[in-house]
């Protein structure tokens, strides 16, 4: 415990924390994602959010943060390129499809959908 109240020790000055709290919102407003100060990876999780966001507020907010706080300068994890984020989380991808189905798939001439419009077959 005190070892995580020594690493947190910069949560004590009031002008960072306000950029923390500040942090948070435009992060929760940005993200719908809720960040609480006793999380135990709240400056790798603030950073992650700051990369991926497209508020500059929330860019300069984190970058003053960052000024004041030389120990929050966390360097980047190197993220797979083939994972998909949606509001911060994770999504699945659909399965590869195998040779052997795309195979199929090119004899076969491509369908044309039907589309219904108020029970009308429309086009």
């Amino acid at each position: 415990m005190t070892s995580l109240a020594s690493e947190r020790s910069w949560l004590l000055d009031p002008s960072v924390l306000k950029l923390v709290h500040q942090c948070r919102r435009l992060i929760h407003s940005e993200f719908g994602v809720k960040l609480h100060l006793t999380e135990e990876h709240l400056d790798q999780q603030l950073a992650d959010y700051a990369r991926k966001t497209r508020s500059s507020h929330l860019i300069r907010t984190w970058e003053t943060l960052k000024e004041q706080v030389p120990q929050l300068n966390i360097e980047p994890e190197e993220v797979d390129g083939s994972r998909r984020n949606y509001r911060g989380q994770v999504i699945a991808d659909a399965p590869p499809a195998s040779a052997n189905d795309q195979n199929e798939g090119e004899s076969l001439p491509p369908r044309k959908k039907k589309v219904i419009y108020r029970g009308q077959v429309v086009g």
